[in-house]
């Protein structure tokens, strides 16, 4: 009962829409009488295309009418009396008209609460904004719905009203070809005898008269019932419009943007089924809409009557026209889009689909599709419609498909699997932009058409890559989050601290505070053009290393939460200052491109009571190829603890390669590496306590190249 309490409290044009709902196909007050019993039914529990539903309905049926005449029986008084009659005549009234087809009931029923709780969900929101629940997914999968239940009910009036036209134009037509007859009938008096002409005349004229009257009053109610058919045409196609614009501009275009940032690591960007069904839907309903327009221009030219109805007429043709031409271009979709990179005589796939393309019989001539690649100034061109010739900027191999129909699915598409970029035109670059920069898209093109060669539409997917010159630092973020998070196949992405590091490096700034970095902006230049400061790389090239290392060699490392990385020389000797020695962590070089570093706490060997702060020289992926960073951090003696107070083993143990045996086999022997660390005297420290990991590593080749000859050659044929 709380909707139709909501419901009266309705003004203005919802007020009345509120009230349309309602006449003697469901009077009003059964709807005031009966609210609390309507409202509490499972009407939505009925599949209204399943006729073996039926039962339940006519359940729903015989409770309605008893729930009335229950109603009726209490009335007392004056008042109560004609209550009491009126209600019981509702009572015979409703089982009269849904005892034979009870689904149409709660189909009534079911569109009457739904476009009630649209119309209170809007007053809702339009009166107080900011209150309103949050627009959750289902609920606006609801409002779809139900936008969709009133425009079918919407469809079928006017279907029911242009039946009403027809047969009163037809008997109108009729009617006038009598009046011809009688007129005919007049003029042939002439040669009949005087006396007879004149009784006769006089009949034939009555019959005149009362016909001219009739057809002129019938004349007018045939503008009227036209003009009010071609309204609520109108206010269907808005209805209609309004429901595309929430399909396509909102609903599909996030759709879109889910599948550029899965491009970029973002989650999956989900199926189509939903949003296919949908756009199926509006195609459906627009078409009809359409046929039924048609079928009115047609009954006003066969009658013609002086009015505003032609004019209306010609343009509700051009408005559902407007419609279905933008349902269709924008219902063309890449589904698999080609590679964010493409490298010459190197295969890749693509997928087409066309959205309504089991619908408007697209489908009984499947279309071809063309792949042509063009530069970004071509497409951005397309965009405004501006004329850029046929000119591509490469060609593409295998880039014709024709679009096929899958029965079980219902989609029309086309699968791209072998086209292959045999050559591509470059432009002449201009100042420090690289050839990584220039950008080229993949255009598909089509030509459908629709209802039988009715409409024909030339279609075109793939609009260029948008790459602004500047983004907030937050947005950044966010990319950058994600991006690693896929890259490494990691719950665990980057953290506030993590993100304060990047924005000290990006903009070469010492504050700790990321508040600071929130109304920042990060230009193209300053990520990926400029190098870091005192580096010859840039911020870009250094965390896509980052990115190299991690995926390759680190990944359960940093799953495990042993790496903090993120992390500059100075924060690390910090950190480990106050803990004890042996104590370690590990951090990103900020000199080298994809390299790690272990800093750790230890005694001062040339300064007794002293301690200091040590650092490898940075691992790469070159050396974690010959031994695991686990192995590393085992061989070394001296590292006990992992920042803050994890013993190594707990941490590294169990990714340590198991120690060799000593057996012999072909006169060969295993050779086994060891990361040894000098730290008295050492000339491969440098002063700032930074060890030369190359040094060691090329005499470790050279101890393994030694290994690997055979034992004789090495020790006069002893065998250990």
């Amino acid at each position: 009962m709380a909707l139709w309490i909501q419901a009266q409290q309705l003004q203005g044009d919802a007020l009345l829409q509120m009230q349309s709902l309602y006449g003697q196909h469901f009077p009003i007050e059964v709807r005031h009488y009966l609210a609390q019993w309507l409202e509490a039914q499972p009407w939505d529990a009925i599949d209204l295309e399943n006729q073996q539903e039926e039962f339940k309905a006519k359940r729903l049926l015989d409770g309605l009418i008893q729930e009335l005449q229950k109603k009726a029986e209490h009335q007392m008084g004056e008042d109560g009396f004609l209550l009491k009659i009126k209600l019981g005549h509702y009572a015979t009234q409703l089982k009269s008209s849904y005892d034979p087809c009870p689904l149409e009931l709660v189909r009534c029923v079911k569109h009457i609460l739904y476009t009630e709780q649209r119309l209170v969900q809007e007053a809702s929101n339009a009166s107080s904004p900011g209150s309103g629940p949050v627009d959750g997914t289902p609920q606006k999968y609801q409002q779809i719905n139900q936008t969709f239940e009133e425009l079918r009910v919407m469809t079928q009036d006017t279907e029911n009203d242009l039946r009403k036209l027809q047969h009163s134009q037809e008997y109108f037509i009729i009617q006038y070809q009598e009046s011809l007859r009688i007129q005919a009938q007049l003029s042939s008096l002439a040669s009949i005898p005087p006396a007879e002409r004149v009784q006769r005349e006089s009949g034939l004229q009555s019959r005149k008269s009362t016909l001219e009257v009739w057809l002129t009053r019938e004349a007018n109610t045939l503008q009227k019932y036209r003009q009010e058919l071609a309204e609520k045409h109108q206010r269907t196609l808005a209805l209609l419009r309004k429901q595309q614009t929430v399909i396509i501009d909102d609903e599909l275009i996030q759709w879109k943007r889910r599948q550029q940032l899965a491009g970029n690591g973002g989650p999956s960007e989900g199926g189509l089924d939903i949003l296919q069904a949908w756009c199926e839907k509006l195609a459906d309903m627009i078409w009809q809409n359409r046929q039924q327009i048609r079928r009115v221009e047609h009954l006003t030219q066969q009658l013609p009557i002086p009015g505003p109805t032609e004019e209306l007429l010609t343009e509700l043709n051009a408005t559902v026209t407007d419609i279905i031409s933008a349902l269709v271009t924008s219902t063309f979709i890449i589904e698999k889009q080609p590679p964010q990179v493409l490298k010459t005589q190197t295969k890749f796939s693509a997928t087409v689909r066309l959205l309504v393309g089991g619908k408007l019989n697209v489908h009984m001539n499947p279309p071809q599709v063309k792949a042509t690649i063009i530069s970004e100034q071509q497409a951005k061109a397309l965009l405004k419609n501006e004329n850029t010739r046929n000119d591509s900027s490469g060609e593409i191999l295998n880039n014709n498909c024709v679009m096929e129909y899958h029965q079980t699915t219902g989609t029309l598409s086309a699968h791209f699997r072998t086209m292959s970029l045999k050559r591509i035109k470059r432009s002449d670059r201009r100042g420090a932009e690289s050839v990584t920069e220039e950008k080229f898209t993949v255009l598909f093109e089509s030509q459908f058409s629709v209802g039988g060669n009715e409409l024909v539409f030339h279609v075109k997917g793939r609009v260029p890559f948008v790459v602004p010159d500047k983004v907030l630092w937050p947005q950044l973020c966010e990319a950058l989050n994600m991006k690693y998070k896929s890259e490494v196949q990691s719950d665990r992405g980057l953290s506030e601290d993590n993100l304060v590091f990047l924005a000290q490096k990006a903009f070469s700034s010492s504050s700790n505070n990321p508040e600071d970095y929130c109304n920042m902006t990060i230009s193209w230049s300053q990520f990926n053009r400029e190098s870091l400061p005192g580096r010859n790389f840039t911020f870009w090239q250094w965390f896509d290393g980052v990115i190299e290392l991690m995926k390759k060699h680190l990944k359960s490392h940093w799953n495990d939460g042993a790496i903090l990385g993120f992390l500059n020389k100075q924060q690390a000797q910090d950190m480990l200052m106050s803990k004890p020695n042996g104590t370690f962590l590990l951090r990103f070089s900020d000199s080298e491109i994809g390299g790690i570093t272990i800093a750790w706490v230890a005694e001062n060997p040339n300064k007794a009571g002293e301690r200091m702060v040590w650092n490898l020289m940075p691992f790469t992926t070159k050396d974690f190829s010959i031994r695991s960073l686990a192995d590393r951090i085992s061989d070394l003696n001296h590292l006990l603890f992992l920042y803050p107070n994890q013993p190594k083993e707990e941490v590294f143990s169990r990714y340590c390669t198991p120690p060799n045996s000593k057996a012999v086999g072909d006169g060969y022997v295993k050779p086994e590496i060891k990361q040894v660390v000098k730290v008295e005297n050492d000339p491969m420290l440098d002063t700032e306590g930074e060890f030369d990991l190359e040094e060691t590593m090329d005499m470790a080749r050279q101890v393994e190249e030694f290994l690997r000859q055979p034992m004789e050659t090495q020790w006069s044929g002893q065998q250990s």
